[in-house]
């Protein structure tokens, strides 16, 4: 595991801000030489702290006015269910997140698509499809006053 002092802490909050700022913009920032700062920063991709980089994709410019949250409980909870299930998310574009939880649920989806008649063609055609599901609850996204995913 990586040191995370209070440097090593500043690269990660500046790139989680903006990923694609200049060694030497971040270097200033935080306070450290432009060598130094990169060095940090290769260790931290190195060390697999910092696993990728991502763009923000501004979804009203994608024509995507549905956002949803689904609560997927299963009828059948072996492994081999558990699989096809999670083959069947990755392979689903309309599926932007997919994780597998505790509790009442198996799976939180987080689902992006254009209208509400497209949400229901994956509804339909993507989850009625899959028979180790038992239940299906959606939680539409209104609005998102905080969202730091990047």
């Amino acid at each position: 595991m990586i040191e995370l002092d209070r440097f090593n802490e500043k690269i990660l909050q500046e790139l989680g801000a903006n990923g694609r700022i200049s060694n030497t913009d971040l270097a200033e920032r935080i306070g450290l030489s432009p060598s130094a700062c990169l060095r940090r920063v290769q260790e931290l991709e190195r060390s697999g702290v910092i696993k990728r980089y991502r763009a923000v994709l501004d979804n009203d410019k994608l024509g995507i006015g549905f956002v949803a949250y689904i609560a997927i409980g299963l009828s059948d909870h072996t492994l081999k269910s558990q699989q096809n299930f999670e083959a069947a998310m990755r392979a689903a574009p309309e599926v932007r997140e997919c994780h597998n939880t505790t509790g009442a649920i198996e799976y939180l989806l987080r689902v992006e698509v254009r209208d509400i008649a497209t949400y229901k063609k994956f509804h339909v055609d993507v989850l009625g499809g899959l028979t180790q599901i038992d239940s299906v609850t959606t939680y539409v996204v209104m609005d998102s006053p905080k969202d730091d995913r990047a």
